[in-house]
């Protein structure tokens, strides 16, 4: 099962995925995928590897993404390898795009889970990122891309701690194992 971890800017979802990642380390049924992207890394971020432009078309061109899109001027991609998971039954987790889930889901068994927050609370998380100034903040929190009808999706309001939104998604990715066991 492919499990698309989406939700806007500022929802905290690489935060809960790392802490999802460190808690199930000795679970080998989980991969947590390291995503490509053409922005520069800022370090804390573990759920992401740097590629300049020419290094992620060039991959592109060699198959080297199951997925890939862009965004925010950047472009991103889940590598091919996780096909490999996917055949050997595990549960494959990924941070994507909302514009990516009907492609991904063409493709794979996929299963959603939104991590989002209230406005305020987005608003103030990329304030304190740093990243954009106030009017690209602005437009992050008017993004909008809806995700596609059919699809399997939990959702996870993460405006509590880090321990309490990992925890629902914990919660989430292991209800995902109990009902894919025979």
């Amino acid at each position: 099962m492919l499990v698309l971890v989406v939700g806007p800017s500022g929802a905290g979802k690489d935060t809960l995925l790392s802490a999802a990642k460190a808690a199930l380390a000795d679970d080998l049924r989980f991969r947590f995928v390291r995503r490509f992207v053409t922005r520069p890394t800022d370090g804390v971020e573990a759920n992401e590897e740097t590629l300049d432009e020419a290094a992620f078309h060039a991959c592109r061109e060699r198959e080297g993404f199951a997925l890939c899109w862009q965004a925010h001027g950047f472009f991103y991609g889940v590598p091919t390898d996780i096909t490999r998971d996917l055949d050997a039954g595990r549960v494959v987790i990924a941070s994507v795009s909302r514009a990516v889930l009907a492609e991904a889901a063409a493709r794979f068994p996929v299963r959603v889970v939104e991590i989002t927050a209230p406005r305020d609370v987005l608003a103030s998380r990329l304030a304190a990122r740093g990243r954009e100034n106030g009017s690209q903040v602005a437009a992050r929190l008017s993004r909008a891309v809806a995700i596609p009808e059919g699809l399997a999706v939990s959702v996870i309001v993460n405006d509590g701690t880090i321990a309490e939104g990992a925890h629902a998604l914990l919660i989430c990715l292991r209800g995902i194992v109990d009902s894919e066991v025979p």
